[in-house]
């Protein structure tokens, strides 16, 4: 009888996954570079900058007068 096949497993924010054979588990700093590469996003939601050459609704206006 054969020994039982240990399969890697890794910590995720689910809870600890089974890796199948042949994967290995992401490594922080893979995690960190892909991070790093994502461009940045607000901290809040932004406003629209609905004055002067943005402003949407004077670009829809149908008249001058």
């Amino acid at each position: 009888m054969s020994a039982p096949l240990r399969l890697d497993s890794e910590c995720t924010e689910c809870g600890e996954q089974t890796l199948i054979p042949g994967v290995r588990p992401v490594s922080l700093r893979e995690r960190l570079a892909l991070a790093q590469t994502q461009p940045l996003q607000p901290m809040k939601a932004q406003k629209s900058l609905n004055i002067g050459l943005f402003d949407e609704d004077a670009r829809n206006q149908l008249s001058l007068f």
